[in-house]
């Protein structure tokens, strides 16, 4: 047998989302952005929220611009540009105490020579460039002087060369006439490579060939001459902007300095060369921009450089976490900077806020309308109905000690389809379907034929029936301003939401009609009920709402019609006969007329209404006591935390009258 040993790499995953990360959970995200929707902002407005709040236990876009800016602040208010000045200070302080030193000892010298050399060494200009510059031709006596002048002019290279090259300086240390060499052919090659280019003359080949000569200098391993223009142009301009963030004096002084930069004026000369081509080749970068440090931690000219590219990534990724550009997604994120100036936790969070982002709307939880907008999917609505009378079922469960309501048509016929068993549901069990389930989860998990097969609560299904009253149902939510400047319109709207569910998935023979009323009344869909902004009109319309009622209740004969009334004030308004709504404060005596005519007209066709009185305004509940009289109805007054649970509960009795549900009284 013939074995083939093959090599691998491995690293991080970069194409893209992770393949094998688990699925994020958007159950929170939903719920946060359903809610922002249901008080009046749109879906985009409401995902942008809850990415720039984050989640419980997650870091927002907010929290990670917090921290940008704060690094940011840390970075200026840590250094300070003196960083080289001081060092060559400190090198031409130990260079001139040697060589005095030296001329104190030497006996041989002559003393005419010996006066005029200290004299020279004296008389040193107070500026360190002046002083640096007028001892270039000084004829050091002492070897430990000179070597410390050697290393002023060799540290001016370095700093140069690290300027334009992040690490030459540390690169170059120690280095030999050779090494200065190779830089300073590698200076010319690109020159000469940045020049053709500029004229639009240059080849692949010409890229190739410079790097297989000199790609040991550039270590981010460029694929073209464009990323390699790219990344010297940043450097460069983060250079200039090091400059113009010194003060004239510092600027000065290292200008007169850079002369002496390896004792090679060609140096220099390259170098701005250099500078010319990447700022006529990257006009785009910020060439004449500054920044104030205020710190006591000195930077060299290339640390410099480096701290100035920092805050140039932290601007342009406080930019990315804004969103406030057209067409911004997270998928503009750097990560890699992010990582950089953060941490790998600041990444992570922000790829975990880009994955929330994409699932939404590649998940089907978001679509965007006719109109070019983000809206909720019905996928969406069904995921937060399903939440919301789950947590309608918890407060009624609590409220009535007894099993969870959801005890969908128990008193009826089969209608051949199941569904997965949930706490207190008293369907029968689908055996067939319960054991199938056993079975393949046995399988997958690795069991044999012949094994024993245990149930666990996630296989058992139920078989589904259809109770025996159907109900044509009629929500009627007021919607006039009060509600929204009372703090109902979130819990109105999570009522409608949750009925809506408990009716379409559960009792599935029903006919539910969602009637909003303000000024005036109108029939809408769940999505476009939990999509409506706050209204400013005043206006309490119980009057055409009724009439809306009662024409859906015709529409469904043999049906049970069920009325539930949600308001928090009188009626103010009526419909007059040429179709217009017709408002008075306080409310007129024609408008209770008409309004009391209308229900007396549903009570005669035997409607079961109950009103769900939110607020505590006496003419209100004076009003709807005399209604519920004259039609054998019910007053419900919840706060508005438990209006999904009265009004389902509502539903429900009125749904099971005399079954197992109960006469249990939800009066307050």
């Amino acid at each position: 047998m013939n074995i083939h040993n093959h090599s691998a790499r491995y690293g991080r995953y970069t194409g893209g989302p992770d393949p094998l990360a688990p699925p994020v959970d958007l159950a929170e995200a939903l719920d946060a952005v359903a809610e922002d929707v249901m008080a009046g902002y749109s879906p985009r407005h409401a995902l942008q929220e809850f990415l720039r709040r984050g989640g419980r236990n997650r870091e927002g876009l907010d929290d990670l611009a917090r921290r940008v800016q704060q690094h940011r602040n840390d970075l200026l208010g840590r250094h300070n540009l003196d960083g080289t000045l001081n060092e060559v200070k400190k090198l031409l302080d130990t260079a001139v105490l040697e060589e005095r030193k030296q001329l104190a000892r030497d006996a041989m010298m002559d003393n005419t020579d010996r006066a005029f050399r200290e004299l020279q060494l004296q008389n040193l200009p107070q500026s360190t460039a002046a002083a640096v510059n007028d001892l270039a031709s000084y004829d050091w006596q002492s070897g430990a002087a000179r070597e410390a002048y050697e290393r002023i002019k060799d540290l001016l290279g370095r700093e140069a060369l690290d300027q334009r090259f992040a690490g030459m300086k540390q690169a170059l240390e120690g280095a030999t006439e050779e090494d200065r060499e190779a830089v300073s052919a590698m200076l010319r090659d690109l020159n000469t490579l940045l020049d053709k280019h500029r004229r639009g003359e240059d080849t692949t080949a010409d890229f190739q060939e410079f790097m297989a000569r000199h790609g040991d200098f550039f270590p981010e391993d460029p694929q073209s001459v464009e990323e390699l223009i790219d990344a010297l142009a940043k450097r460069a301009a983060a250079a200039q902007r090091l400059l113009q963030s010194m003060s004239p004096e510092q600027r000065e002084e290292l200008m007169r300095l850079s002369a002496q930069a390896f004792g090679s004026p060609e140096l220099m000369a390259q170098l701005d060369q250099l500078d010319d081509s990447l700022r006529a080749l990257r006009p785009g970068e910020d060439w004449t921009g500054s920044e104030r440090f205020e710190g006591q931690e000195g930077l060299g000219l290339g640390d410099g450089t480096g701290v100035l590219q920092d805050i140039a990534e932290l601007d342009e990724l406080a930019e990315q976490l804004s969103q406030s550009y057209n067409g911004s997604t997270l998928g503009d994120l750097d990560l890699d900077a992010l990582a950089r100036q953060l941490g790998q936790d600041a990444a992570v969070a922000a790829r975990t806020l880009a994955d929330i982002e994409r699932a939404m709307q590649d998940g089907g939880y978001l679509r965007r309308g006719a109109d070019g907008d983000l809206r909720l999917s019905p996928q969406a609505m069904r995921r937060l109905g399903r939440s919301l009378l789950r947590d309608t079922a918890k407060q009624l469960s609590g409220r009535q000690g007894r099993r969870d309501t959801r005890v969908a048509g128990a008193a009826g016929e089969q209608t051949g389809s199941s569904r997965q068993w949930e706490f207190g549901d008293a369907e029968p069990w689908d055996v067939t379907r319960t054991l199938t389930n056993a079975i393949s989860r046995t399988a997958a998990g690795g069991g044999t034929p012949g094994s024993s097969l245990r149930l666990t609560p996630a296989d058992i299904e139920v078989s589904e029936t259809e109770a025996r009253t159907q109900a044509a149902v009629v929500l009627l939510v007021d919607v006039s301003f009060s509600m929204a400047a009372e703090g109902r319109w979130v819990p109105m709207k999570r009522t409608a939401l949750a009925l809506h569910h408990l009716v379409s998935t559960r009792f599935r023979g029903d006919r539910l009609e969602l009637i909003t009323f303000g000024r005036h009344a109108q029939a809408m869909d769940i999505g476009e009920l939990t999509a409506l902004p706050p209204l400013r009109e005043q206006g309490t319309n119980l009057h055409h709402g009724l009439l809306l009622a009662g024409r859906f209740f015709r529409r469904h004969p043999s049906m049970q019609p069920v009325l539930l009334v949600v308001t928090d004030g009188e009626p103010t308004a009526h419909l007059l006969p040429e179709g217009e709504p017709w408002f008075c404060w306080p409310p007129d005596l024609e408008t209770i007329r008409v309004t009391v005519a209308e229900l007396d007209r549903l009570g005669r066709a035997g409607t079961q209404a109950t009103f769900f009185r939110l607020g505590t305004d006496p003419s209100l509940e004076r009003f709807v006591q005399r209604m519920v009289r004259r039609v054998g109805g019910r007053v419900v007054a919840p706060e508005a935390g438990d209006l999904g649970a009265a009004v389902v509960g509502e539903y429900l009795r009125a749904h099971f009258r005399g079954q197992a549900f109960g006469d249990s009284d939800w009066a307050s």
